[in-house]
């Protein structure tokens, strides 16, 4: 059988005069290309759906990774903590409760007459709000030797609650005393943990 004979039977309209080896043969074709089609549709389907778990299974990788980083520094981080709230605690533990204020404008006040000062002035302003704590300004106008300025510097410093001194101005007393008497002008502030409620 030529390759014009072939053609002939493979016309659609001949096809079913064809010997069988042809009619096999376009049938496997048909078969194959059926087969190969579904394939290759079915499986480009299938390729990116496993590109797509490829990219997740990265990114599942990389969150792993930190998470068992993470899990790895865990008591690390729960020691850290647990020093962080002690800190914090032994802190907050310098901040008077209300009751604790008006002791300790008492020991601020006996450390200036402790130190040999004269007290001038001892006024606490309005308490101002911020954030967890409260601060509680007091005018101070007091006089005296640098020694006892600096003893009553100290003295606060030792206090066991925390008082800053501010806006502190120094003077002479009276220009025409040389016994170095001053004058001390300052705002010392005293500060006080806030309740829940309160915040």
């Amino acid at each position: 059988m030529n390759w014009d004979e072939i053609q002939h039977h493979l016309e659609p309209d001949n096809i079913g005069s064809a010997p069988n080896s042809i009619k096999f043969s376009v049938f496997a074709i048909i078969f194959v290309a059926i087969i190969a089609a579904g394939i290759y549709f079915d499986t480009q389907d299938q390729l990116k759906v496993l590109e797509r778990h490829e990219k997740k299974e990265v990114e599942l990788k990389g969150v792993f990774k930190v998470k068992a980083d993470q899990a790895a520094k865990l008591e690390l981080y729960k020691e850290q903590l647990a020093e962080m709230e002690a800190s914090f605690g032994a802190l907050l533990r310098q901040l008077p409760e209300t009751t604790e204020v008006e002791s300790l404008l008492v020991d601020v006040s006996q450390t200036g007459l402790a130190s040999g000062l004269e007290v001038k002035k001892f006024k606490p302003s309005a308490e101002e709000k911020k954030g967890f704590y409260a601060e509680l300004p007091l005018a101070l106008e007091v006089s005296g030797s640098y020694h006892q300025l600096a003893t009553f510097i100290s003295g606060i410093a030792a206090l066991p609650r925390i008082v800053t001194i501010n806006d502190m101005k120094l003077e002479p007393f009276d220009k025409e005393d040389l016994n170095g008497k001053l004058k001390m002008a300052a705002t010392a502030k005293t500060y006080r943990y806030l309740q829940e409620d309160e915040q």
